[in-house]
């Protein structure tokens, strides 16, 4: 044991010697861009420079970021998507959660070590939907010992949507009475690596390592290239056993990484195609480009194909094999974890609250921000730490003990595909289901041995789809004392409240990351949020007086679609009196003739027959 114990101490300095710190400057600010070529805009850069950069590092690095926030009246942040940020938590980056927002003309310092983690994430803020502005970037994690796989070249490449205006703008017309039914807000268009109609031009009978990242706000993207297939072998930074398949279904913040081999030939040039999800819409407006064509290039004298019909969603969707997530086994084949200690079971809906704004809930309660970060109350509540109500009565927060086994239980009683991310781990997918019976949910059932049947090795991810109807289990082990947010990162759900908070072994957490670093403390003083206290920020622990808390519910009697249908009559009865007065009283004020009487009423009367269907 002795001669173990030296030899781990060895290995520890080695690795301290090894590793590098790196350090940036980041000044975020608004940039002018064009990045669909349709319309110019205000884009949130970095250093001037919009997209933002690559992070490059090697596991055990050290990142020290100072962002300085200079977007004028705007607060921001920035997580670390998919870093476990391990012996970090403060560092995760969720506005409320593990620090305050940033104000503008602050400078907030990430000091973090990335651990022995390697492969592809990704960085982006978390306040509100600011990402969709433009502050997101990939961060990529490499082995000092080498690359599992040979290959040529490395490729970098996002999809992603594309709206026009800026997010607090589209948020005015999201979340408001006016939107009953909760709509989100449909792109302009896709992007892909941050533009459009991109040329690859590659070399024949080369292998490409392609890291390919999902940083958009909303719909998933199916993603081929014509007449290529390729082999995944990483998912969300997870280094899986290599599988090949002819495309991709790529939901938001989800990351793949895989092996392209080319042709021998260069006597033609192929289509690469990304597809925005058609079913994830509300509305298809005219004029979006559900389809979009790039292409592969192995002859620049050669013509490119030309691109598919924009608009041809069901052609070129119906031809992709079925893509089936689950069937990606973990390379380091970790079977499934012992039954779990805890099981948390939430209920997903959607609805209209007292302020007739749609809301996303679980068991019925919006996620709604805290008056002290939870890491912050987690921190300074010493013994109450394991108090679940010290964390607030509409937080959605649950206390886990470390080490523990726990079960995420999550019933989908929405027809909407949702992407769940959780901070902090990667979790085993051990069971899911959907249906198609929107008036009767599938939820789970633990006594159902078909939904139990779960599989030897689950596939290990941090993002994952949960299916319209339906549910899913994840499974992970509590092994990151922190603060972990749990949220679908269809990120207008998350401005809805679509989210939950892990408390994980607080009594650790008090003893190894105690101290809030000061930096951290200023930010917070300089947006006037106080960094002790419960959710209410209140000193006496037990005293939610004060606290933030969702709208009233609805008064009894009243539901979620009479409330929209009330409005829609509203609206008719605003046109008809519209109607009554364009083509009946307007003309009454120059004819008085038997003829336009005789019109007046029977407007009158169409109007009353409508209005009592």
């Amino acid at each position: 044991m002795q001669i173990l114990y030296t030899l781990y101490i060895l290995l520890s300095l080695i690795t301290t010697v090894v590793a590098k710190t790196h350090t940036f400057h980041w000044n975020v600010s608004w940039v002018m861009a064009n990045p669909d070529g349709l319309h110019e805009r205000r884009m949130v850069g970095i250093n001037n420079v919009w997209p933002p950069p690559t992070i490059r590092v090697n596991a055990n690095d050290r990142v020290v970021l100072h962002l300085t926030n200079s977007l004028g009246e705007f607060n921001t942040s920035l997580h670390f998507h998919g870093l476990f940020v391990k012996g970090f938590n403060a560092h995760d980056g969720p506005e409320m959660v593990t620090q305050c927002p940033i104000p503008p003309g602050a400078t907030f310092i990430h000091d973090f070590n990335v651990g022995d983690q390697t492969g592809t994430f990704w960085y982006h803020s978390h306040t509100g939907s600011q990402y969709g502005d433009g502050l997101r970037g990939v961060f990529i994690i490499e082995d000092p010992q080498g690359f599992p796989y040979d290959y040529d070249e490395e490729v970098v490449l996002t999809v992603g949507d594309h709206y026009h205006k800026e997010t607090q703008d589209i948020m005015k017309s999201f979340k408001t009475r006016f939107n009953p039914t909760g709509a989100e807000p449909v792109p302009q268009n896709s992007l892909f690596n941050e533009t459009r109609n991109v040329t690859w031009s590659i070399e024949p009978e080369k292998t490409y390592l392609v890291r390919i990242v999902n940083t958009g706000l909303f719909p998933s993207h199916y993603l081929y290239i014509e007449d290529h297939s390729v082999t995944i072998i990483e998912i969300d930074g997870i280094a899986v056993e290599p599988f090949e398949v002819d495309s991709l279904y790529i939901t938001v913040a989800q990351r793949y990484v895989v092996l392209l081999k080319t042709k021998k030939s260069i006597n033609k040039n192929y289509r690469i195609v990304n597809v925005l999800d058609r079913d994830m819409l509300d509305y298809v407006p005219s004029d979006l480009h559900l389809v979009s064509t790039n292409w592969l290039v192995y002859n620049e004298y050669v013509p490119k194909p030309d691109p598919l019909p924009y608009f041809d969603f069901d052609t070129v969707v119906n031809a992709l094999p079925e893509f089936d997530d689950d069937q990606f086994k973990p390379k380091s084949k970790q079977p499934l974890l012992p039954d779990p200690d805890m099981v948390i079971q939430v209920n997903f809906t959607m609805d209209m609250l007292g302020d007739g704004i749609t809301y996303a809930l679980f068991n019925g309660k919006s996620y709604t921000q805290p008056k002290v970060p939870t890491l912050y109350t987690a921190l300074s509540s010493g013994n109450l730490s394991f108090h679940q109500s010290v964390y607030g009565s509409n937080t959605n927060t649950f206390v886990i003990h470390g080490d523990e086994v726990i079960d995420i239980v999550l019933n989908n009683h929405d027809p909407g595909k949702h992407p769940f991310h959780l901070h902090g781990h990667a979790f085993q997918v051990i069971s899911r289901f959907n249906s198609d019976d929107e008036d009767n949910p599938l939820d789970f059932d633990p006594n159902n041995s078909t939904m139990t049947d779960y599989p030897e090795f689950p596939m290990v991810r941090d993002t994952v789809l949960v299916d319209p109807n339906g549910f899913l289990v994840i499974r992970f082990k509590a092994d990151n004392p922190g603060v972990w947010f749990f949220h679908c990162h269809l990120d207008w759900h998350l401005e809805q409240g679509l989210a939950l908070v892990l408390v994980e072994a607080p009594d650790i957490l008090q003893k190894t990351q105690s101290k809030i670093p000061q930096n951290h403390i200023d930010v917070c003083d300089a947006v006037n949020i106080p960094h002790l206290g419960n959710a209410a920020g209140n000193r006496d622990f037990l005293d939610l007086h004060g606290e933030n808390v969702q709208a009233d519910w609805l008064p009894m009697g009243f539901t979620t679609r009479g409330y929209v249908a009330i409005v829609v009559c509203g609206l008719f009865a605003i046109y008809g009196i519209w109607s009554i007065y364009k083509y009946g009283i307007e003309d009454v004020s120059k004819d008085n003739s038997a003829a336009v009487i005789s019109k007046l009423y029977k407007i009158l009367e169409e109007y009353d027959s409508t209005a009592n269907r």
